[in-house]
């Protein structure tokens, strides 16, 4: 993925020519594995092929080692966002498939489609899922980011296409998902769909810790900068009219990603204009933009709980950066992981298993994710690699590297 804007009225037609197509559907689930007796939980990705969007599925053992389990139909298609030259990283995105532990259900985007998919998880076995009721439309275009709540009953999209803005459901263990009425707020980005970007488009959209306010990051087309939108959340689920905008701080520009910090109502904010921002919600002079040198897309962004660090990555280089922030916000780089310029490092997610932390980094380019043990602040240690495309060619299941999207777990119960 490379951060320009240039693209053209040809790739944009051809886009279209795919959605049009009908839908080649995966008529069941494709086991490509037996099942792990041993298995601790299951991490899950996105083909976002434009023919048919495909949930990938692949069981966690004690160690991180990943095995590749279940392919299911996702009920829609995929779509790669314009950007010259294409590459990883097509929704433009963090969060466009996530799992609630407390639901016990997972969903995910159909960018091509234009709509969302729910599915029940198996606590026994997590790699089992099945749909929970039908696709339903996203109330945009270009579905791009997902978030629950805490306990799993409601869901909201970030629609990022010609139609952009944010949307709510609520989660119904046998209709599926309900639209959750005056929760649909509109966005104006003057975008296309599928989009161009990755400048100028949508990036992540979540709540922050009390759940009274849904935030969606949006990135700037410079030298206008990126910025937060916070709707306040009332108690039936539905959305104020307006947002409050909150521009990122000097120095950034790209706002993508949008992980807590622990304790304080702030938020690390991946920015591939500089490397990352720490924007507090309380009190702006707080914020502040920190550069990671030589970076060049430091787009995604987990956080450590054993470690107490936050873990950022860079697809345009391949780097994996370590950083902490302090009780003053405060941001510091620990230590950097260099996983290769080819790797095309995208969406990383940070599982817990037996006390340990281990990041799963999904290697889009490589087609891998790649998990890395994470046994102490500055130690960070590659141990597993999972290959996508061998099982998923013998199962033919069609994988293109720069459509690989989204990581998100659950763990068994």
């Amino acid at each position: 993925m490379k951060f320009a804007l240039a693209a053209s009225a040809v790739t944009l037609a051809a886009s279209a020519m795919v959605c049009a197509g009908p839908l080649q559907a995966l008529e069941r689930l494709i086991q490509l594995a037996e099942a792990r007796l041993d298995s601790h939980g299951a991490v899950y990705f996105i083909t976002n092929e434009p023919g048919e969007n495909v949930i990938m599925a692949a069981s966690i053992g004690g160690d991180g080692s990943l095995v590749l389990e279940k392919a299911v139909a996702a009920g829609g298609r995929g779509l790669h966002g314009i950007a010259s030259p294409p590459g990883a990283d097509g929704l433009f995105s963090q969060g466009g498939i996530q799992a609630s532990t407390n639901g016990q259900v997972l969903a995910t985007v159909n960018a091509g489609s234009n709509t969302i998919s729910l599915f029940s998880i198996n606590p026994k076995v997590p790699t089992d899922i099945a749909p929970l009721g039908d696709p339903v439309s996203s109330g945009g275009e270009f579905p791009q980011s997902l978030v629950f709540n805490k306990n799993g009953t409601r869901l909201c999209v970030l629609n990022g296409g010609a139609v952009a803005g944010v949307n709510c459901f609520g989660v119904d263990k046998k209709l599926g998902l309900v639209s959750i009425p005056d929760s649909r707020r509109i966005v104006s980005l003057n975008q296309t769909t599928p989009p161009n970007g990755p400048p100028g488009t949508a990036s992540m959209i979540t709540f922050n810790a009390d759940e009274s306010k849904l935030i969606a990051s949006f990135k700037g087309i410079p030298p206008a900068v990126g910025f937060l939108a916070l709707w306040d959340v009332q108690p039936d689920g539905s959305l104020a009219p307006a947002f409050t905008r909150l521009d990122t701080v000097q120095g950034g520009g790209l706002s993508f990603s949008l992980t807590p910090v622990p304790g304080k109502n702030a938020f690390l904010v991946t920015d591939p204009a500089v490397g990352f921002t720490i924007l507090d919600l309380d009190d702006s002079s707080h914020s502040s933009a920190v550069a990671i040198p030589g970076q060049s897309a430091t787009c995604w962004s987990s956080f450590s709980s054993r470690t107490g660090s936050f873990f950022l990555d860079d697809v345009g280089t391949g780097m994996v950066t370590e950083v902490r922030i302090d009780d003053d916000l405060k941001g510091t780089i620990v230590k950097q992981y260099p996983q290769g310029a080819s790797a095309g490092t995208i969406d990383n997610d940070v599982v817990t298993i037996n006390d340990k932390d281990f990041l799963f980094l999904m290697a889009a380019t490589a087609a891998s994710v790649d998990v890395l043990s994470l046994s102490a602040p500055g130690q960070a240690r590659k141990v597993f690699s999972l290959n996508i495309t061998a099982p998923a060619r013998n199962a033919g299941i069609p994988i293109d590297p720069n459509s690989l999207q989204g990581m998100t777990h659950f763990l068994r119960q």
